[in-house]
Order: C-alpha cells, then sequence, then structure tokens
C-alpha cells in the first residue's frame, strides 16, 4: 500500500512540476521540446511499478547510459547567427540614436561555438553622416564614443574595435 501511495504522489508531483513549468515558459519552440522532455518523464513514472508487478528486475540505468551527446552544429549555427544580427542592430541603433547616421558595423567571432566570443568588431564610417543632435563632430570623439556603445552592448576590449573611413 505504501508502494502504491508513493508512485501516486510521484505522478501528481511530476504532473504538478509539468504544470508549473508549462505556465512559466513562453509560448515557442523550446516549449515544445520542455513539454516533449517532461512528457517522457510522465510516462517513465507511470510505468515505473510494471516490472515490478512482473517480478522481473528492470534496470533504467540501461536507457539512460553514458554515451557523449553531440551539439547540433546547424542549431547552435543558427542560433549564433540570430543573435549576431540582433547585436549588430542594437549596436547600429544606438548609434543612429547618439546622432550618427550610416554607421555599419561587421562582427567577427566563431559561430559555432557555444560561448561566442567576439574576435573584433569592424566599424564603417565611409558613409558617416552626423546630425544636429550629434553630441560630437570631431571623429576622434566620435569614434570613442562609439566604441563605448560597442562596450555597453558586447564585451569586447577597445582594441579590438576597428574603423574604416
Amino acid at each position: 500500500m505504501e508502494q502504491i501511495s508513493g508512485w501516486i504522489l510521484s505522478i501528481a508531483g511530476i504532473i504538478c512540476i509539468s504544470v508549473i513549468i508549462e505556465l512559466l515558459l513562453p509560448n515557442g519552440q523550446m516549449n515544445r521540446y520542455i513539454k516533449g522532455v517532461l512528457s517522457f518523464l510522465v510516462i517513465l513514472i507511470v510505468i515505473m511499478p510494471i516490472p515490478k508487478l512482473l517480478n522481473k528486475d528492470f534496470d533504467f540505468s540501461n536507457i539512460f547510459n553514458n554515451e557523449i551527446y553531440e551539439i547540433d552544429s546547424d542549431y547552435l549555427y543558427q542560433v549564433n547567427i540570430d543573435k549576431m544580427n540582433g547585436i549588430k542592430e542594437t549596436i547600429e541603433n544606438k548609434v543612429e540614436e547618439r546622432g550618427y547616421k550610416n554607421v555599419s558595423v561587421y562582427l567577427n567571432c566563431d559561430i559555432f561555438d557555444n560561448a561566442m566570443q567576439f574576435k573584433s568588431i569592424y566599424v564603417d564610417l565611409s558613409d558617416l553622416v552626423i546630425s544636429e543632435n550629434a553630441e560630437h563632430n570631431n571623429i576622434t570623439k566620435i569614434k570613442k564614443d562609439i566604441s563605448n556603445i560597442i562596450m555597453t552592448v558586447v564585451d569586447i576590449d577597445e582594441e579590438a574595435i576597428l574603423y574604416d573611413g
């Protein structure tokens, strides 16, 4: 009787955790994957007493052996490309808000790396237009201002920010 009540509590517990996690997660592709994992856990908990009922020794550790799992490089590539495009757009928008228009930013990083460390950032000022509300009109001060903007968005040394124009 104690085993049955523990089994029922396990089922109720995993369902409660599933509902809470489902409420906290935003809609999207990651939500589907997490729902799938939680559904798999519910099924495992529900079928757990079946081997005991059949008087067989069943080892769940054989299901989850210690194989090495590989990261999907296509998925990592797409995530990092999206992240890089978002960072580029953020930098260009903040630079434009300061009054410097037509500034192009190019990011150099390893998009196949989990951490995505930036090696350098190239800023093209050849088509720079300085608006009336710009804080500076001296090119040295403009470069320093743009560098500060970039360093607030990305963790990079100022020496790794290269300018043209």
